[in-house]
């Protein structure tokens, strides 16, 4: 089954935020597994090296996100998935629409986060990762 794991699943396991590191842990060994194809935004990655500049320094944070780059598959981004995610009006956040886009370039199943609600118009369906765990 091909996911696209949304940006907070994947902070989630490295910043160890609790009560949520456990499932991340478990999707990513799904992955790891090849129980499911693991796909990520190219733009996820680039939001996570800002976002963890306080925990990480910066050698870390290449290292660290360097490892997911290998483990899952990059989704790239081009001008098509860029102006169709600025031109859907079904979405006030951007950045939302654009892992849609990717999941949908990628033939995801699923977008595996912790923010569903903000995936209510997305044709790619929503689901958080304990929903998905037990899918499996």
């Amino acid at each position: 089954m091909k996911i696209l794991i949304d940006t907070n699943v994947i902070l989630d396991l490295i910043s160890v935020r609790e009560p949520f590191v456990n499932d991340s842990r478990k999707i990513i060994e799904l992955c790891t597994d090849q129980q499911s194809e693991g796909f990520i935004a190219a733009h996820s990655v680039m939001n996570m090296f800002y976002i963890l500049r306080h925990e990480l320094p910066l050698q870390d944070r290449r290292k660290v996100l360097l490892g997911f780059c290998k483990l899952l598959t990059v989704v790239g981004i081009d001008e098509k998935l860029i102006i169709s995610a600025l031109t859907n009006e079904d979405f006030s956040d951007v950045e939302d629409c654009l892992q849609i886009e990717c999941a949908k370039s990628c033939g995801a199943q699923y977008i595996v986060t912790r923010n569903i609600k903000d995936y209510t118009n997305s044709t790619v369906p929503a689901i958080t990762p304990d929903e998905f765990l037990k899918l499996i």
